[in-house]
C-alpha cells in the first residue's frame, strides 16, 4: 500500500468551512464538463469480456529475523465502520473466480492505466453518504468529501460484477486446469522458498499448513502477478453508489467497505485515490476487502506498518491469521475422496446443506453414500460436496470443516478445490525437488 501522506485536515470550524466552500466551488466548475455520475446510461454495445487485470508483479520482501527476535504480532488499524454483510476476504461469495488465461497473466504491461470514467462530483448521494461516514466515525467531512468526489463511475466495474449468463455449465476439470499447470506451480515454488520462514511460522502458530496459504496466494493473484489495476475507491463508490440491476443488489455491502476503505486511509494516512485492485475493491497478493484489512490484516514481520502488496511476511501471516479466525482445525484434513448415494432422494438429501458440514460419516453411510477408511474414522461433521464437470459425470468429495474454512476465503466449492489442489501440486513439487 503507498505511504502517499495526506494533507492535515481543517483544525477548526472556520477552516473546515472554508475548505468546504473551496471545494464546492471548484467541483462545481469542473462538473459542467463533466457527465453526472446518477445520469450516465451504461453502454448499449457487447458485453464486455472478463479482461485480466494489470500485472504488475510484486516486489521481493521476506524477514530474516528468527521468531524469538521478532516484535508481536500487530493487526492493522480497526476502523468504526459498519460491520460487513458477510465475512469473506473479498467479495465473489457464492461464485466460481474466473482465472485469466496463461498467455494473458504472462502479458505485463508497464504501468497502464486504471479504467476511467465520469466523476461522481457532489452528487446529492455523494454529500449523504460523505456526511454519514464522518459522523459514524469522527473523520473531517470536507475531507471525506473531497477524496469521494474525486471517485469515478466506472462502466467496467459494473459488468464485471455481473454473474456468468444463465445455463452457463460448471466445469470442474476446466477450472482446474487453469489453475493446476507448470507455470503457476512454478511460480508457487519461487513464492514458498521466499516466505518459507513465515509459512513455518504461521503454522507454528495458527496450525494452517503453509500448502494452503501457498495454494490460496496463487489462485487469488498468481502469486502477485495479477492484482488488478482498478483504483480501489473507483471500484468501491461505482458498486456503493450506482450498483447494476439483473442480479441482487449488493450495494449495502460495497458501502460498508468503501467506508471502511476511507476510514482505513485516513487513520492510516495514506491516499485512499492511489491504490489499486480488483474490480471488486480486494487489493493486495491475498486480495483482501478493506475490512478484512482492519480485521484480519498483521504486521507480521513487527516492523511497523502492514504490506500485502509486498510484504511477503505479512501476506503470509494475514491469510492464515484469517483462516484461523474462521475455524481452521490444526491436522484435520480438508477432504475425503467419496461416492454419492446411487438413490436421487438420498444424494439430494445429503447435498441440500451443500458446503456446510451437517452429517456425521455414519449418516452419510446409512444414505448410501460409500466412505473410505479414513472419512469413516473422521471425528466431526462432514459435507457432501459436488463438483460438476459440464457433460461429465461430477466429482464429489466429502468435506471437512477445514474444508468449510476455505470457503470462507470465497465461498465457492470450485474455488475450495483449486486452492488445495494447487497447493498440494506446489508440495509435491518441492518434495521431488529436494
Amino acid at each position: 500500500m503507498t505511504n502517499a501522506r495526506l494533507h492535515p485536515p481543517p483544525r477548526n470550524g472556520f477552516e473546515a468551512g472554508l475548505a468546504a466552500l473551496a471545494l464546492t466551488v471548484s467541483l462545481v466548475v469542473s462538473s459542467l464538463c463533466v457527465l453526472p455520475a446518477q445520469a450516465a446510461q451504461p453502454g448499449n454495445g457487447g458485453r464486455e469480456g472478463r479482461k485480466a487485470p494489470d500485472q504488475g508483479a510484486a516486489a521481493q520482501r521476506t524477514g530474516a529475523a528468527r521468531a524469538s527476535e521478532r516484535p508481536a504480532v500487530r493487526p492493522a488499524v480497526r476502523p468504526t465502520a459498519r460491520p460487513t454483510a458477510r465475512p469473506t476476504a473479498h467479495p465473489n461469495a457464492r461464485s466460481v473466480a474466473r482465472p485469466a488465461s496463461p498467455a494473458a497473466q504472462r502479458r505485463k504491461p508497464a504501468a497502464a492505466a486504471a479504467p476511467s470514467g465520469p466523476v461522481w462530483g457532489l452528487t446529492p448521494a455523494v454529500r449523504a453518504f460523505a456526511a454519514d461516514v464522518a459522523a459514524r466515525n469522527g473523520l473531517p467531512q470536507a475531507w471525506v468529501l473531497h477524496q469521494l468526489s474525486q471517485a469515478r463511475r466506472v462502466q467496467a466495474v459494473r459488468e464485471l460484477i455481473m454473474p456468468p449468463p444463465a445455463g452457463t455449465a460448471k466445469n470442474w476439470a476446466a477450472y482446474r486446469a487453469r489453475f493446476i499447470e507448470s507455470e503457476r506451480i512454478a511460480a508457487g515454488l519461487a513464492f514458498w522458498s521466499a516466505a518459507e520462514p513465515w509459512l513455518n511460522e504461521a503454522e507454528k502458530r495458527w496450525g494452517v499448513p503453509p500448502e494452503i496459504v501457498v495454494g490460496i496466494v496463487g489462485v487469488e493473484t498468481f502469486y502477485g502477478r495479477v492484482m488488478g489495476n482498478f483504483r480501489i475507491i473507483d471500484a468501491l463508490a461505482t458498486l456503493a453508489l450506482d450498483f447494476p440491476p439483473g442480479r441482487r443488489d449488493r450495494s449495502e455491502f460495497f458501502k460498508s467497505e468503501l467506508e471502511a476503505w476511507l476510514v482505513l486511509s485516513h487513520r492510516q494516512q495514506t491516499d485512499p485515490l492511489g491504490v489499486k485492485g480488483s474490480f471488486a475493491g480486494a487489493q493486495g497478493l491475498p486480495q483482501f476487502m478493506p475490512s478484512s484489512i482492519s480485521r484480519w490484516a498483521l504486521d507480521f514481520d513487527g516492523d511497523g506498518r502492514v504490506d500485502l502488496h509486498g510484504n511477503k511476511a505479512d501476506v503470509v501471516g494475514s491469510v492464515a491469521h484469517y483462516l484461523a479466525s474462521f475455524g481452521w482445525q490444526q491436522g484435520m484434513p480438508t477432504h475425503y475422496s467419496a461416492t454419492p448415494p446411487a438413490a436421487e432422494t438420498d444424494r439430494t438429501a445429503l447435498l441440500a446443506p451443500d458446503i456446510v458440514p451437517s452429517f456425521s460419516a455414519e449418516q452419510m453411510a446409512q444414505r448410501g453414500a460409500v466412505l473410505g477408511d479414513s472419512a469413516r474414522a473422521h471425528n466431526g461433521p462432514l459435507a457432501l460436496v459436488e463438483l460438476q464437470n459440464g457433460d461429465a459425470p461430477s466429482t464429489y468429495v466429502a468435506g471437512t470443516q477445514n474444508f468449510y474454512t476455505v470457503t470462507r476465503y470465497n465461498w465457492s466449492s470450485y474455488y475450495a478445490m483449486a486452492v488445495i489442489e494447487l497447493g498440494a501440486a506446489v508440495a509435491r513439487q518441492r518434495a521431488a525437488a529436494r
